[in-house]
């Protein structure tokens, strides 16, 4: 056996699951992981599958799922000039948003580039929560110079467990949650549990009935106990979930994650790479009838423009997984995009995906094409599948609005 080099340095690689940071359900959220995959969110150990994949995705679809979502980024805005802050910062019009109510929201560099989105609690008179999928402190802070506004990060001071599926509510209210039934889509209701304080809003990231639940740290094993205690006695069928089958729902519900969709303004590294609203569908958020706001001057111009490229809904023909797959205009024989998140759909048995798209005079092409490689019997193959868009969401189930929903 050879000896290492007299100079080597034998210092034992670090363990990862050390230097991540636990979250404060972690204690419980091990037992529920047997398969030990693991991955880094915000800092945070963050199951990436806990144990069988296709379980998780249908827990979503079928019954109900829980999943921790501490290391999402959280930053707590009050102070008398709070709304005048939010509504410079961002393109859509907060100043009707109600105590008690959420909304989404995404907020631009001085180009009309996307930084970020995210969604907006106006927890109480004057005082708000910004949840974001990226560290925003640096850019909040630099954006409310002269305002008489308090901002601080408070993504370790609340823990939080995201509860979907058509079962969350029969769940929740088996859990002893008061109230509920009265809490509409995008509400927020405060009430207590147990002995602890719990907030719940009726959001989510799935495009099915959930809700959202936030509380402090040295209560989440109590709200996690309190969850699964009906599931225990056999009531009802729940399962922990990671960010895998967390992304198959999204895809289907057609939701955007920036850095994986699109490159940030923050991060772009070439010009031209980063999004604005509208190149991201999402000209909805843009209001144009109030006061100035970053991006503004910007995306008054390109509204002006014909559409040069959108981020668009995919379904692709086939089963073969269109995974960063490019697209071309069959008509006129050119590339015109690429598929940046794809998943096969288990509930809609079809390819579906978000993909970056060109446009020409600001028509999208009739006839979109993929160039799909697959790797069989080790070899690498290429084949192509027509492409369909859908204007909507693939899956958007009508129970997500009814309030009080079905108590199964």
């Amino acid at each position: 056996m050879s000896k290492p080099p007299p100079n080597a340095d034998l210092t034992p690689l670090p363990d990862y699951r050390q230097v991540l940071q636990p979250s404060p359900f972690h204690t419980r959220l091990v037992e529920h992981c047997p398969l030990q995959n693991w991955m880094s969110w915000n800092g945070y150990q963050t199951p990436r599958v806990c144990d069988v994949l296709a379980s998780e995705y249908f827990a979503i679809r079928s019954t109900c799922s829980v999943m921790d979502l501490t290391p999402m980024e959280k930053y707590r805005i009050a102070g008398p000039d709070a709304l005048k802050f939010l509504n410079r910062l961002v393109t859509r019009d907060v100043g009707d948003l109600k105590a008690g109510r959420v909304t989404y929201v995404v907020w631009c560099n001085d180009e009309g580039k996307v930084l970020d989105d995210g969604t907006l609690f106006h927890l109480r008179a004057g005082e708000y929560r910004l949840c974001a999928q990226h560290h925003q402190l640096d850019w909040l802070l630099l954006s409310s110079i002269g305002m008489d506004v308090s901002i601080q990060a408070e993504t370790h001071q609340v823990a939080a467990l995201s509860v979907q599926g058509p079962t969350s509510y029969a769940l929740l209210t088996a859990a002893g949650v008061v109230g509920l039934d009265q809490l509409k889509p995008f509400g927020i209701l405060h009430t207590r549990l147990r002995v602890f304080d719990l907030m719940i809003s009726r959001t989510g990231f799935t495009g099915d009935l959930g809700y959202e639940l936030w509380v402090e740290p040295a209560a989440a094993l109590s709200l996690w106990d309190a969850l699964f205690a009906p599931a225990q006695q056999g009531l009802f069928d729940v399962r922990v979930i990671g960010l895998s089958a967390l992304e198959m729902a999204r895809i289907e519900a057609g939701f955007i994650v920036p850095g994986d969709d699109f490159n940030t303004a923050e991060t772009t590294v070439r010009a031209d790479h980063d999004r604005s609203p509208f190149e991201l569908g999402l000209d909805w958020l843009v209001n144009f009838d109030k006061p100035h706001f970053t991006g503004k001057r910007a995306l008054l111009r390109e509204r002006a423009r014909p559409v040069m490229r959108r981020l668009v809904k995919l379904r692709v023909s086939g089963n073969k997984p269109p995974m960063d797959s490019f697209l071309y205009d069959a008509e006129h024989g050119r590339r015109i995009g690429t598929v940046k998140s794809q998943s096969w759909s288990p509930i809609l048995k079809s390819n579906v995906c978000l993909a970056d798209v060109g446009y020409s005079n600001g028509l999208v092409p009739s006839q979109i094409w993929a160039e799909i490689y697959y790797q069989k019997e080790l070899e690498w193959r290429a084949t192509w599948a027509e492409c369909f868009m859908s204007e909507k969401p693939f899956w958007a189930h009508p129970r997500r609005l009814k309030t009080p929903p079905r108590n199964f």
